[in-house]
């Protein structure tokens, strides 16, 4: 099950299609759906999160803590919206499409992917971009 909260100003839209995407994007990695939060909040909300659990006084985009049991996937996502949208305007890239990769981005944590060598945050962005592509929306 795949649920999305909201202690900020901003609700996705069409939160099944969101479902179905990161659905899909677990079944791609031969892993199953267990349960995932996404927790959408501003810089504030995240950083006392990063202080308190991680002892990091640092802004950042995204806080993931892994449930994971086996080959089902669950854990908790917090998303600072205000970082996505500095990020996407930095990036230079839609709002929608940073919100997308940082979603991934979580996901792909709990698949097994890690981003701390650069060889390991590359096959990390190539998998982000692979996972993005198959997001669709039916018009």
């Amino acid at each position: 099950m795949i649920t999305f909260n909201y202690e900020c100003d901003f609700k996705l839209e069409n939160e099944s299609a969101y479902s179905a995407w990161i659905e899909k994007l677990i079944a791609s990695e031969n892993l199953n759906v267990g349960t995932i939060n996404y927790i959408f909040c501003g810089d504030e909300y995240l950083h006392q999160i990063n202080v308190q659990y991680l002892d990091h006084d640092t802004l950042t985009d995204i806080i993931s803590f892994d449930y994971r049991e086996g080959d089902s996937i669950s854990g908790d996502m917090f998303i600072s919206i205000e970082r996505v949208r500095d990020n996407a305007s930095d990036y230079e890239v839609l709002f929608m499409d940073e919100l997308r990769r940082v979603m991934a981005h979580g996901v792909l944590h709990y698949c097994g992917y890690k981003d701390k060598t650069d060889r390991d945050e590359m096959i990390m962005r190539e998998k982000e971009n692979e996972k993005m592509s198959m997001f669709h929306v039916e018009q």
